[in-house]
């Protein structure tokens, strides 16, 4: 069982060189017991592209979510506020707001 919400959205828009693209996060739980990271990326406005990885254990799953958040944050993309609409099944979160990507 989860011990905290874990959900993610963030876009990065460079219009010289014609990017709008977008990266949501969530940790749910499955119902065999597990933890399942869901990601969900691609351009802004279009269905994007899906992957579930399951752990058997939350801080796994964690350490993933945290690991992409990381790498995501250095290449440039920066949270959004709710209220963008998307064409997934995912909406965005509140920003995350972690330490342990300051380090960049």
């Amino acid at each position: 069982m989860l011990t905290q919400l874990y959900q993610l959205y963030v876009e990065r828009t460079d219009a010289s060189k014609n990017m709008a693209r977008f990266y949501a996060m969530s940790i749910e739980p499955t119902l065999f017991g597990q933890t399942c990271l869901i990601w969900l990326w691609g351009r802004i406005g279009a269905r994007g592209q899906i992957i579930q990885h399951s752990f058997d254990r939350e801080d796994e799953a964690v350490a993933l979510f945290l690991d992409l958040l990381c790498r995501k944050r250095k290449k440039g993309y920066r949270p959004k506020w709710p209220g963008r609409a998307m064409t997934s099944r995912h909406s965005p979160s509140l920003p995350l707001q972690v330490d342990a990507c300051t380090k960049m």
